[in-house]
């Protein structure tokens, strides 16, 4: 009589194989109940340098920044790093330290199958957003995946870094996580649609229909919200700022079926000089167009300043000045047309 043969089935190779390489590369952070001393914490912050060092010397070798694993590999050690620094005592810094340590090991060893292949729930996190998950899997498996690999690796990280925000503090505290997947995924099937240089087609007509109408839209976002005062560089964009040129793109991205081209246009208000405020029209704009392009967006995008052209509140006879720099806010802002076919 033959002995019976269990097959196992691929999931549990995976795992069999990552708790392995885990093993051989683990990065070990203090227990968090003897997280309470500067040579703990000095100790676990060697241990993420370390690991850190170890992503450098793989793109050092030739291993891409984009490549899928290298970049699924430091995204764990971002989110891990993360919540060490938020003080949380779960088991998830640990868990998302162990998973880019064993990314980084079968990097280093040339270990197959590598564990990034998967993509963990992590000390136990809820499974967010099962569409986004199944959008990311769409990406993976197109033939413009390559141009794509970072946002998606990334993005799948940051749907458990939501499920377990989620378990522990509820959607408060996922939504932010949840947004930058969204974000992700958009940079991906747009970095994906234009690999290689390709045309960006994101639906079809049968032959001898009509072509879809092209449509100019005008967007307006207050320079006040997006800028620190008096300010114009990335690094000066205010957190709200950034939330809300996000949640102009996902609204775009919900309302336009293609994107050919945006064009941002900064204006200031009218107080201090034509020769300062062009200036500080432009970069405001330029600005806004890295952070777009940062995104992942695959059209045109222009950007151009216009001063203190175009008025859109006098406030004549306004005073005191706090009263006119007030009244004056709807001038200080970034005009945006978009031009695309919409859904």
């Amino acid at each position: 009589m033959k002995p019976t043969i269990i097959s196992r089935p691929r999931v549990v190779l995976f795992a069999v194989m990552a708790l392995a390489v885990q093993g051989a590369f683990a990065q070990t952070l203090t227990a968090p109940a003897a997280r309470i001393s500067d040579q703990a914490i000095v100790a676990d912050q060697a241990g993420y340098k370390a690991l850190q060092q170890r992503v450098k010397a793989l793109n050092d070798k030739g291993v891409p920044v984009n490549n899928y694993y290298l970049s699924k590999a430091q995204c764990w050690l971002d989110v891990s790093l993360h919540e060490y620094t938020r003080n949380d005592r779960s088991a998830f810094p640990q868990q998302a330290l162990a998973q880019g340590a064993a990314i980084v090991g079968a990097l280093e060893t040339g270990a197959t199958p590598n564990p990034g292949d998967q993509t963990p729930l992590v000390n136990d996190a809820a499974k967010l957003r099962e569409d986004l998950w199944t959008r990311f899997g769409a990406v993976k498996s197109g033939a413009g995946f390559s141009c794509a690999a970072q946002k998606v690796a990334c993005g799948e990280v940051e749907l458990v870094h939501a499920g377990n925000e989620f378990n522990q503090q509820g959607w408060r505290h996922a939504n932010p996580y949840i947004q930058i997947a969204e974000d992700q995924l958009q940079a991906a099937q747009a970095s994906a649609a234009a690999c290689g240089g390709a045309p960006v087609i994101v639906s079809k007509t049968e032959p001898g229909t009509p072509a879809p109408a092209v449509v100019v839209e005008k967007l307006t976002l207050a320079a006040d919200a997006l800028f620190r005062f008096d300010k114009s560089g990335l690094p000066d964009l205010l957190p709200a700022g950034r939330a809300r040129i996000d949640g102009m793109l996902i609204k775009l991205d919900g309302v336009y079926a293609q994107i050919s081209g945006i064009k941002l246009t900064g204006y200031t208000d009218r107080l201090g000089t034509e020769a300062y405020n062009q200036p500080l029209s432009e970069r405001r704009a330029a600005t806004v167009r890295e952070y777009i392009l940062g995104k992942g967006f695959a059209g045109e995008i222009v950007s151009a300043g216009k001063g203190e052209a175009d008025q859109v509140e006098a406030c004549t006879g306004v005073a005191p000045r706090a009263a006119l720099i007030g009244c004056l806010q709807p001038n200080r802002r970034v005009e945006v047309e978009v031009t695309g076919i919409k859904r």
